[in-house]
């Protein structure tokens, strides 16, 4: 798969394709849908299949506190979007000059100018444009003087309920994992590289690995049974917290960390893909240290037990 980033770099070679724009947080059921009819017409047409996104995505940019949380970060996005077969993916970065950009230049500039597209899916509610002025009738009207055709991709539903990022998303905020699955296609997992951390869960018995989220929040809060890949061939069980360790004072930091069972070895700077199983509970704030590792030891217990393994973490008489 190709990525091109941002406009400049838009060669000859890059034009004439059929396209499909949008945030694609998730690469959700619905997305996948999308991408669906983009390969069937790109197969059709002898065409690129090119999928046009956006890095930061636009609320990020426009109001970054309130911008909801991500469900991909870029790299698990763009690896979804290769699992799909797609051709090439031009990564716009959403910044003052593109948000100022109108909706006519817009189109000039990336679909005719930039990408000659031939064809273009977008999504029932896409806008775009300064003040997001562009709509579906404005693409048509273009799409008829410059040759492409549009197509309004409609709702992707999941029996009466329409499948979208926000749905997902407050499913994984109730820690409603099996409704997130059942909406993504697959099991809720996050990716990210093993740092070093302080090292305190190590002092109460319950060494972690501290994966970089890359990213201020997550959808998920709590502790999780959880599955881990990519440490060798096959998946490692452990029990995982994420949020911001509040027992820990002075602490705000937004992190996963994740206890390995049976397991010992050194993993910093590894590659590592957390799925999230089940979710035991939500953080607490602890007394003691102590106290911490009680509930800790219960946790993993109760991880061990979901996950169908027979030892258990030692729990204090």
């Amino acid at each position: 798969m190709q990525i091109i980033r941002g406009l400049h770099n838009l060669r000859a070679e890059h034009r004439r394709c059929i396209a499909t724009i949008g945030n694609f947080d998730g690469v959700h059921l619905g997305h996948q849908a999308v991408f669906r009819h983009l390969l069937q017409k790109a197969g059709a047409f002898g065409l690129p299949a090119t999928v046009v996104t956006f890095e930061p995505q636009p609320m990020e940019f426009f109001a970054p506190d309130r911008a909801p949380a991500r469900l991909t970060r870029m790299r698990e996005k763009l690896r979804a979007l290769k699992e799909a077969d797609i051709d090439r993916v031009v990564l716009l970065e959403f910044g003052r000059k593109l948000s100022e950009m109108s909706a006519e230049a817009f189109v000039q500039e990336l679909l005719v100018d930039g990408l000659d597209v031939r064809y273009l899916f977008i999504g029932d509610d896409f806008r775009f444009g300064k003040g997001r002025t562009g709509d579906i009738e404005l693409l048509r009207r273009v799409g008829r003087e410059h040759g492409f055709g549009v197509e309004n991709m409609n709702t992707f539903a999941v029996g009466e309920e329409r499948v979208s990022s926000t749905r997902i998303r407050e499913a994984l905020e109730r820690g409603d994992l099996q409704l997130a699955a059942h909406n993504l296609g697959r099991p809720y997992r996050i990716c990210g590289r093993v740092a070093h951390g302080d090292e305190r869960g190590r002092t109460i018995g319950f060494p972690t690995a501290n994966i970089d989220l890359h990213r201020k929040v997550s959808p998920l809060r709590g502790v999780f049974a959880v599955m881990v890949s990519g440490l060798d061939d096959h998946l490692q069980p452990g029990v995982a917290n994420i949020g911001t360790r509040p027992t820990v004072a002075g602490d705000t930091r937004y992190l996963l960390e994740v206890h390995l069972f049976d397991f010992d070895r050194q993993i910093y700077g590894e590659h590592v893909e957390v799925e999230f199983r089940k979710k035991l509970r939500d953080e607490q704030k602890f007394d003691s240290f102590d106290a911490l590792r009680q509930q800790i030891a219960r946790d993993a217990q109760q991880a061990r037990a979901f996950l169908g393994l027979s030892r258990q973490d030692g729990l204090a008489s």
